[in-house]
Parts: C-alpha cells; sequence; structure tokens
C-alpha cells in the first residue's frame, strides 16, 4: 500500500492505495467520486478523462502515485453548481443520448477552451477525436463545445440577456 497526497475538487485528499492502482479506481472507490466512467481501459475511449494540473488525462490508464502532491479535477469538480458554460451548453442543446461519455467529453473540452477559446470545427474534431460517443452525438458536441466558447466571450450573455 501506498499514500498518496493530493488535491482532488480542491479539497486535501490522503488516498492509501495500491501503488499500481489506475487514478480512475482511486477517485471512483476511495474519494467516492463516481462522474468519471470507466470506458475501456486502455485510453482509447475518453470517457474517464480528468484535469491533472490542468491537463486532460486518461485516469483509467494513469497510476493514482502520478497524482501525488498534484491538483486533480474531476466532473463534480468543473464547478459548484453544474453551472460551467459547457454544462450549461451541454444541457441547452441536449447532448447527451445514454450521457455514458459525457463526463470526460466535457472534462476534454475544458482544455481545448482554455487552450483555443474560440475554437473552429477543425480545432474540436482534433481535440475531441480520441472521446468516444457510441451514440453519435458528435454534432451535438462540437454544437455545444460552440455555445460554451460564445458563453465565455459574453460573459454568459447572449444577445444582451442573461443566460
Amino acid at each position: 500500500m501506498a499514500t498518496v497526497s493530493c488535491k482532488i475538487n480542491g479539497k486535501d485528499q490522503t488516498l492509501e492505495v495500491d501503488p499500481q492502482m489506475p487514478l480512475l479506481w482511486a477517485i471512483r472507490d476511495v474519494a467516492r467520486l463516481k462522474g468519471t466512467k470507466y470506458g475501456c481501459g486502455v485510453a482509447q475511449c475518453g470517457a474517464c478523462v480528468v484535469h491533472l494540473n490542468g491537463e486532460a488525462v486518461r485516469s483509467c490508464v494513469t497510476r493514482v502515485t502520478r497524482a501525488e502532491g498534484q491538483k486533480v479535477v474531476t466532473i463534480e469538480g468543473l464547478s459548484e453548481n453544474n453551472d460551467h458554460p459547457l454544462q450549461v451548453a451541454w444541457q441547452e442543446i441536449d447532448v447527451p443520448q445514454c450521457g455514458y461519455c459525457h463526463s470526460g467529453q466535457i472534462m476534454s473540452a475544458a482544455v481545448l477552451l482554455r487552450e483555443k477559446p474560440n475554437p473552429t470545427d477543425q480545432d474540436i474534431d482534433q481535440a475531441m477525436g480520441g472521446n468516444i460517443c457510441r451514440c453519435g452525438t458528435y454534432p451535438r458536441v462540437r454544437k455545444a463545445i460552440h455555445r460554451a466558447a460564445e458563453m465565455l466571450r459574453t460573459g454568459g450573455k447572449r444577445n444582451g440577456t442573461d443566460l
């Protein structure tokens, strides 16, 4: 067993875990945050994306020991009231069908918007290409990312009115 101290969603955590444990299972089973999903276990689908010091990582293949002394943000920590522009846009556009992949989709999109506040369709397709949605909601994902980018640029206002 190993002791891993990190900050998850702004809260100090001390995790007693097997050092080989993937970060995903430490988040879900030890920290009891269930928003991050297990999809494939081999970093191919993106359902497990979290932020590790601001970088989007596939938590299913990232050892928990990599989080030592680091900041981890899960979908639960993206905003206090589920009001991050991406979360709002996801709801406005009605993006999910089954919804299973969308915590990872949103976490990947958050990094994209931080790096490219006004992304093109090509930027979105490139950044999100590693996130698989079996329901095929890709056009709505793209539309929601554009909508969230607009919200970030305008401070949450559309045509001069609050959202």
